[in-house]
Formats: structure tokens, sequence, C-alpha cells
């Protein structure tokens, strides 16, 4: 009799989730140790199935040859947007599920909004009433025939509802609000995103019908929930700026349909989200002429070239230590491109305080950006202006040494496109000479420094 109860025991092991986190623990607690949550760990009960004396056959499956397969064409829909149809390689495919993250108040609902109202869409919101999302579509000016709305948070009534209707487009707003009844948990815990996005995924992939859902992020600007989630579908956006600033970025973090490369700029109006098709003349536009520590630098978002304007301020320390500031470049960065101009270009940095500002709300975070800091620090030092016809890009090294960089080609062109005339490089960068360009090449921070 004992053998028989062993055994049972030995199949049945008990194991304590949180329904939150879903965090395992070998013994109960009041609060889950990993989310901190109160109330959520509950006992759970896991059969093992050994079934040592049992064989399951299955047949092989079927292969094919790689050169056999034909290609299909992939069917998209347009948005009307040219910046989202850019980001996710020509446009919205039918079937596919999109996630769309971003932090709070930066425009999610917003782009959601103007893509439901230019296309045949049904709008399904867990965070917000119907007469809310009317409210807002009346405050952009969005008008539709086509767009129905409709407030639930449960999964099965929404997916019931998508294969009901069978519209073009679905967009849940958002999966932390939808929920499963059959699954335990709160709202918005990885438990629930997960079953809920596999639903939606289903539903989507069966029926041909392309879902968005929009998802919030943590504090690191990560999207909440499990890291299953963006695995789960098909492309992975972004959309991320400066609240204080007008501009947006919506960037790809994976799309199986398209680059993942691509950037779209966005700039925020009264009205909704409008393309940015020229973002160099727009971040340029307010420059002041003839002011010293302002250097034009090009950035590669994605394959496009940028033009932004770096700011430098070096002013006497009031303090024993100097203060080093950055908005849009990484502050470390900026410590050793610093000590980098004491040491090799022998400019008595240490003294002074350090401003560096990034234009427009942008953070330039490539290497390129490295030799346009360097030149407005000294520009700003020297209290000497140079010229609005300039444009700087470079890696700069420990040693002081220039490094090259990629695209420069292309920087140089769309530079010139905006009357650049004057273009500082690295003596290692291969380009061909450009007609009414003047290319000035260094070789370290020396040179640079003596050049201009």
């Amino acid at each position: 009799m004992d053998r028989y109860l062993r055994s049972d025991m030995a199949k049945n092991k008990t194991i304590f989730s949180c329904t939150n986190c879903d965090a395992q623990s070998p013994q109960w607690s009041g609060r889950c140790l990993d989310c901190g949550k109160w109330g959520t760990v509950e006992e759970r009960s896991m059969i093992n199935d050994q079934r040592s004396n049992s064989s399951i056959i299955s047949p092989s499956i079927k292969t094919t040859k790689l050169k056999s397969i034909k290609q299909k064409d992939i069917a998209r829909t347009t948005t009307t947007m040219s910046e989202l149809d850019r980001v996710l390689g020509g446009g919205l495919v039918k079937g596919s599920l999109v996630l769309l993250g971003g932090e709070p108040g930066i425009g999610k609902s917003t782009l959601s909004i103007q893509i439901a109202a230019a296309l045949p869409s049904l709008y399904i919101s867990g965070e917000e009433s119907i007469e809310q999302i009317k409210m807002r579509a009346d405050r952009l000016g969005l008008t539709s025939d086509t767009l129905e709305l409709a407030n639930e948070m449960d999964i099965h009534a929404i997916c019931a509802t998508m294969i009901a209707k069978k519209p073009g487009i679905v967009i849940i707003d958002s999966i932390q609000t939808i929920q499963d009844a059959t699954v335990s948990g709160t709202q918005g815990s990885p438990a629930q995103v997960r079953t809920c996005t596999g639903h939606l995924m289903e539903t989507a992939k069966k029926h041909g019908i392309t879902t968005i859902i929009i998802g919030h992020v943590t504090k690191d600007g990560s999207v909440a929930g499990p890291k299953t989630l963006e695995h789960l579908v098909d492309t992975v956006l972004y959309l991320g700026g400066d609240r204080f600033h007008s501009y947006r970025m919506l960037r790809t973090a994976k799309n199986r349909f398209g680059p993942t490369d691509e950037v779209g700029i966005f700039d925020m109006t009264p009205t909704g989200l409008k393309d940015v098709n020229n973002a160099s003349e727009a971040f340029l536009q307010e420059r002041e002429e003839g002011a010293s520590g302002s250097v034009i630098t090009c950035l590669m978002e994605g394959t496009r070239p940028v033009l932004i304007e770096v700011q430098a301020l070096v002013n006497k320390t009031s303090f024993g230590y100097p203060v080093r500031k950055a908005s849009g470049f990484d502050l470390n960065r900026l410590h050793v491109l610093a000590a980098v101009l004491e040491k090799r270009a022998k400019l008595n940095l240490g003294d002074y305080d350090i401003h560096i500002n990034v234009v427009g709300g942008i953070k330039a975070n490539e290497p390129a950006a490295d030799l346009a800091v360097c030149l407005a620090i000294a520009s700003s030092y020297k209290d000497k202006a140079l010229g609005n016809d300039l444009v700087v890009f470079g890696e700069v090294g420990l040693s002081g040494e220039v490094r090259k960089i990629q695209y420069a080609e292309k920087r140089i062109k769309e530079s010139k496109q905006l009357g650049i005339k004057r273009a500082i490089i690295s003596s290692h960068e291969k380009v061909s000479d450009v007609k009414d360009m003047k290319l000035i090449t260094v070789k370290n921070i020396a040179e640079l420094i003596m050049k201009t």
C-alpha cells in the first residue's frame, strides 16, 4: 500500500506560483519575492505523467526543397502615412500581427486612431470608452464612415467579433487591459498577456485580419509583459521621442515582412502626427547664424541621412569640480571626449563647465557624432564661429585619431542638397569628389583644431 502512495506522491508535485509575474517558489509566502505584490501567490499542482512503457508513433513530416518553392507576392495595404509605410516595408501585410509600443503620452493612440480613420477598421479599447475615442477623433479632425468602435476587455468576445465583422484592420488598445477569464492572474500579468496575444494571433492568421496591438513599456523602454510577446508577433514598432519636442521617431525592432533598419519621422501637431519628408531641413530651420559652439553633423536614422545641429557651451566653472551635462548625447562619452581634447589637443578644459545639446530632441548615439561634439566644444572654448556651411562627422579614438564611419558618401550627398559647402571627415575615408563641395580631411583631433 505504501508503495502505491509513494508512487502517487512522486507523480504529483506542488509548487507556488505568482499570478502577477508567474514567478515560482517551493513554499507559500504572503508577498511575491520577485514582483513584490501581496496575496498573489497561489498553490498549483504539477502532475508528471510518466509513460515510460508507452511510445507514440508519429508520421514523418513532408519536406520541400528550397529551389522548388515559388515565391508569392505579399499583399500590402498602404496607410496613407508615407513614414509609417516606410517603416513597415511598404504597408500593412494582410493577416499580420503588429505590436506598437511607446511611453505614455508619446502618441501611440493618436497614431492608431489616424490609421483606423484612414482604412476600414475595428477599434477596440479596454482603457477608454467609445465616447472618449470620439472626442480624440474630433480633436484631431478625423472623420470616417468605415471605422467601428467598441469597448471590451474579454479576449473571447473580441475574437468572436473579429470573426463576425471581418474588418480590414483591428486595433487593440491595449493588450495589458485584455483578459481571459479561464487563465489565472490579473490584467497585464505575463500569463494573461501571453494567452490573449496567442488568441489574437490565431484569429489574425486564420481569418486574414491585420491586427495592431498597443503595448505599454517599462521604465527601461521595453514592452511590458513577457519577452515572448515580442516573439509571438510579426512586427514590433517603437514610437519614441522627447515629449517636450514635437518630433517623434518610429523604429522597427522586428519585422518579418520588411527591413528593421528604417525609421519614420513624424511631427506632432494639433491635428495628429504628420509625415516629415525632409527631416534635415526641419531640424536646421531655426539655427542661429554666426554662433560659436554650433556644429552640423549627419546621423544615419535607419538608411536615411539626417542633418542635425550639435550645440556646446563652455564657460568658467564656479565650483571646484567642473560640470559636464549632455542632452541627446551620452554623458559618459562626453567625459571621454573632453579628456581626449585635454590630452591630445591641449585644450585646458579642467576649469570649465561643458554643456552639450542635440537640437530637436534627437538622440545622437552613433560614433559619427564624436567629431562634431569635439569641434563644438573647441568652438565654444575659443568663442569662434565656424559658419553655417560646414558639416562634420567622424569617430574619435582615445589616441585622438579620427576614424572613418559608414555611409560617408551618402552623408556628404545629403549635406550638399541642403547647401553645405564644406565637410570635415577622416583622412581614411575613401569618397569621390563632390562638385561644389570642399572635403577637409583630418587625421587626429590636434590637426582638426589647427585647421579650424
